[in-house]
């Protein structure tokens, strides 16, 4: 990556909240950085190329991670009938965000991002636009406080909470360790779904070099930013009680590889994704 690419250093942040701080990591930032986007600075790059440094697979993982949440969004609306999502640790917007790809399979999907970063509120503003037949909304709030996502206004103005919600968690639950409570979190969130809801969730995880992934954890830890990758035992926690669909929790780029619609698909190695996947149906 170059400078070019990326926003300058005495750049600010546009719009209401330009007292965001650019002069430490984040990891939403670091994120946009592994998958070619421009909302990051200085430092956030610095910590995405140490992290690169120790594993190089890291920007493959990320685009990995993106083409799941892509795929499994198609696949719940068009297989499973899902016209609703609530997607929670949205990240900074990169098209085609999960509302575009909802409603390319069906115009009038809805779609709720949530995420607690002022940045990410920032963006969402300027680029999540809905077809005319669907909705998308922003709710800024904290995945470690399920109630005041699912107390929202927003979200009861946007959502239907007596029909089917695809809950898309992806690459959020890593930044939550143990002590914030992460499978309660998970319970608190779906327990508000009715029958036919989907959790859809993506997760980096050691198994595959568990050395290496614990030098990453020093990184972000170092950066202001908890982290705690999970086995795949770990991982297929998060969908206790629902029915996992074919093929399970699978490492990302074998997650029904068949849906994708990448031209450009080079082989890699499960050591570079690093990255569980599954979706599973609240019965």
């Amino acid at each position: 990556m170059t400078d070019e690419t990326t926003l300058d250093d005495t750049e600010s942040v546009p719009g209401p909240q330009a007292g965001i701080r650019t002069d430490i990591p984040h990891s939403a930032r670091m994120y946009d950085y592994y998958l070619g986007g421009r909302t990051n600075y200085r430092p956030d790059r610095e910590a995405a190329d140490e992290v690169a440094t120790i594993f190089p697979g890291i920007f493959r993982a990320a685009l990995e991670n993106r083409d799941f949440m892509h795929r499994a969004t198609r696949v719940l609306a068009r297989s499973y009938g899902i016209r609703q999502w609530l997607d929670v640790g949205s990240g900074i917007p990169t098209r085609p965000n999960l509302h575009e790809v909802a409603q390319s399979v069906t115009e009038d999907a809805r779609v709720v991002y949530v995420d607690h970063d002022p940045i990410v509120l920032n963006y969402a503003r300027a680029l999540l636009r809905s077809t005319p037949a669907g909705r998308t909304a922003y709710v800024q709030a904290d995945a470690t406080d399920p109630d005041s996502i699912l107390s929202d206004e927003t979200l009861a103005a946007t959502l239907d909470l007596s029909r089917p919600v695809a809950l898309s968690l992806n690459a959020l639950m890593h930044f939550i360790p143990d002590d914030r409570d992460p499978y309660g979190i998970v319970s608190r969130l779906m327990a508000a779904l009715p029958s036919g809801s989907a959790l859809a969730l993506s997760h980096c995880t050691p198994d595959f070099a568990p050395e290496v992934w614990a030098e990453i954890e020093g990184v972000y830890r170092r950066s202001g930013t908890p982290a705690q990758v999970r086995t795949r035992e770990e991982v297929e926690r998060f969908f206790d009680g629902l029915e996992l669909i074919d093929p399970g929790v699978a490492l990302g780029h074998r997650w029904r590889p068949e849906e994708t619609t990448r031209t450009d698909v080079p082989s890699v190695s499960d050591e570079d994704v690093s990255l569980w996947a599954g979706v599973g149906i609240k019965p």
